[in-house]
């Protein structure tokens, strides 16, 4: 049928765009549903220098755009809107963007994951200017620094000990008295001279004008707030993985909703959908692993409609 796609990726970050370019090159004329917020988390990222290929560095928004533009070199087709329903229970699939209807063989969920974050007016505005939600990409931005890590869980104490190797010091805040990492964890963090706590607090506003230069927080306790100077804030909260449209028909955690994928490929349980990015990866979370999963959905993609190419005309059914 004329307007069945070979393949559709939704999602346009890392992993989306990569898959997209590797589709293009294939001759597949991928479709990419890219979002109105196209560019994930690398768009309110500024300065990425762990990404291989930019010596000197570059902006996350620049990037994105340089991924985009490649893939369209290759005959990427896009669609900057957002995906409001998804049918993969026969193929052609089904994919809707409103009332529009989209077809295709093949689909590549690559919506990515979204970092939760405090709900501050002034958090928002200081985005990429110290308020950062990724230590292994911005660590190194505070050498010698002080630095602020918010949350209490796994994720928090294992940021704030990974941002201790550059920053001259790092006072992790939390809500509570107690934590929800794991005792080893916690044994771990309080053991690097070089973090400091601060309990039962919850950061009321993030300070400063262009940069960050401190943090406001409310003693849940004794009702008191106080100011602490830093020059970075990490928030250190969680993701979740942007996988609502998807959690009735693909397999996923239980618990956090991030897609599963067989074995060492990026198929799930249906075949002919592909997983790729953060969507799927709650591990990494890096732009680099973003995008060889996006390279390896779109290989996996090729491949399955090569087979399925094949068994049909060894069945002696034309295909178009």
């Amino acid at each position: 049928m004329d307007d069945v796609r070979n393949v559709i990726v939704i999602g346009g970050g890392p992993a989306g765009y990569t898959a997209a370019l590797y589709a293009a090159r294939a001759n597949l004329e991928p479709l990419v549903i890219e979002g109105v917020n196209w560019g994930g988390q690398l768009m309110i990222t500024s300065d990425v220098e762990n990404y291989p290929g930019y010596a000197d560095g570059v902006l996350g928004p620049a990037m994105m755009q340089d991924f985009r533009r490649q893939a369209e070199r290759f005959g990427t087709t896009f669609l900057t809107d957002d995906v409001t329903r998804v049918d993969f229970s026969e193929r052609p699939f089904r994919v809707w963007v409103g009332d529009d209807e989209y077809r295709a063989e093949t689909v590549i969920v690559a919506t990515g994951a979204t970092a939760r974050q405090l709900g501050l007016e002034s958090e928002r505005a200081l985005q990429g200017r110290g308020v950062s939600y990724c230590a292994t990409c911005d660590a190194a931005f505070f050498r010698d620094k002080t630095v602020v890590v918010v949350g209490g869980g796994d994720s928090a104490m294992e940021e704030a000990s990974f941002i201790s190797r550059f920053a001259s010091k790092v006072i992790l805040v939390h809500r509570r008295d107690e934590f929800r990492a794991s005792p080893i964890m916690v044994d771990r963090a309080r053991a690097n001279e070089k973090i400091e706590f601060l309990l039962n607090k919850v950061v009321l506003e993030v300070l400063g004008e262009g940069s960050v230069t401190g943090v406001r927080l409310h003693d849940s306790v004794t009702g008191e707030e106080s100011v602490v100077e830093t020059d970075g804030l990490f928030v250190a909260i969680g993701h979740d993985p942007n996988t609502a449209l998807f959690l009735d028909q693909l397999d996923h955690e239980p618990d956090t909703g991030y897609l599963v994928t067989q074995g060492q490929s990026t198929a799930t349980n249906i075949p002919g959908v592909f997983a790729a990015g953060d969507v799927q990866d709650h591990v990494y979370r890096q732009a680099v692993t973003a995008a060889g999963s996006g390279c390896a959905a779109a290989l996996d993609a090729e491949r399955w409609l090569s087979e399925q190419r094949h068994a049909s005309l060894s069945a002696g059914v034309a295909v178009s």
